[in-house]
């Protein structure tokens, strides 16, 4: 499905970010002492544009990092409106993280509205791109080998900001992240193994929007869904049909609600297909602190654990109505 923008809300997110752009941009030059004593400088400040990258960033600076998420649990990138204070935030960062592949439409005219001049790093740098209609496909973390190239990315940029203001960090940064990708392959080789072990003809899934690609590519699952890969639009009642057949004709083994996503499309789309709802996933966002699928790691295991016992028990039968998210 084509992309298609908001010109109401672009237009508005223009006017707030130009607005305040002169302000935050007094506050950089003001707010950021000329010298600071290196070893005793506080956690570089980080802003990740959502919480899955904000949670890697975590995971692999440890205490030399204090990290900010523009787009919090459970919330949706997409459609997300920065406010004054994530100006502010921008504008006091020393390290910037972005996914790019487009993911994030209004994060340049946030960071030119802020003033910022640090240091932006694109996560996704380096990662094969799964190309779609509208471009590229920019959920590249729902494939754990690139999950392991964001890792790498952040703890680089880490590092070398580290480097000039507190340089004895730049060890325990290393060592977290060593550790933080061997997890990754761990979880990489267990996915593998539990899906290859499904038979093909039941690895057939509907989920709200094409979030999985990457997702599908790496592990062997086929996932049909009526948005595209953003979710700022509303599929026509011609796709909602043809989700529909295609769901009876694949004989769809699991349909799935995301947790950034309003489940009455899936709930519509699972009594018209004669399936229910098998589960929850995650897909661009994490859960609150403290909930099921509150860290990237989390979250994949999560999801392959709710994919694998749909798709093997299977959700042929009544609809169910689904519940509410934690």
């Amino acid at each position: 499905m084509t992309m298609t923008f908001d010109s109401t809300r672009r237009a508005f997110q223009c006017r707030l970010l130009c607005g305040l752009g002169s302000a935050a941009a007094g506050t950089v030059f003001t707010s950021w002492p000329l010298a600071k004593a290196a070893e005793t400088a506080p956690g570089l400040q980080v802003v990740a544009t959502f919480s899955v990258l904000a949670d890697i960033a975590r995971e692999v600076g440890g205490t030399a990092v204090e990290v900010r998420a523009l787009v919090g649990p459970n919330a949706d990138a997409h459609v997300f409106e920065p406010t004054p204070s994530d100006v502010r935030r921008v504008a006091g960062a020393d390290v910037v993280i972005t996914n790019g592949l487009r993911f994030e439409g209004w994060i340049d005219r946030l960071i030119s509205a802020s003033g910022y001049r640090g240091p932006v790093v694109v996560a996704s740098r380096g990662v094969a791109m799964r190309q779609l209609s509208g471009g590229a496909d920019p959920h590249a973390w729902q494939d754990l080998a690139n999950g392991m190239r964001y890792a790498d990315n952040i703890r680089a940029a880490l590092v070398a900001a580290l480097a000039a203001k507190s340089p004895t960090r730049v060890a325990d940064v290393e060592t977290r992240a060593a550790a933080y990708r061997q997890h990754l392959a761990a979880l990489d080789r267990d996915t593998r193994a539990r899906i290859a072990a499904l038979p093909a003809e039941r690895r057939r899934v509907i989920t709200s929007h094409d979030a999985f690609g990457y997702f599908a590519a790496a592990y062997g699952i086929t996932f049909i869904a009526p948005r595209g890969w953003t979710t700022g639009s509303e599929p026509s009642a011609e796709a909602v049909a043809r989700i529909v057949r295609q769901a009876r004709d694949a004989r769809a083994s699991a349909l799935l609600v995301e947790n950034i996503s309003d489940p009455r499309l899936i709930e519509r789309i699972a009594r018209e297909a004669g399936l229910k709802v098998g589960g929850e996933l995650y897909s661009d966002a994490l859960s609150p602190p403290g909930t099921e699928a509150d860290t990237y790691l989390k979250m994949f295991e999560h999801n392959v654990r709710t994919l694998v016992e749909a798709m093997s028990v299977g959700t042929s039968g009544p609809a169910s109505v689904h519940g509410g998210k934690p």
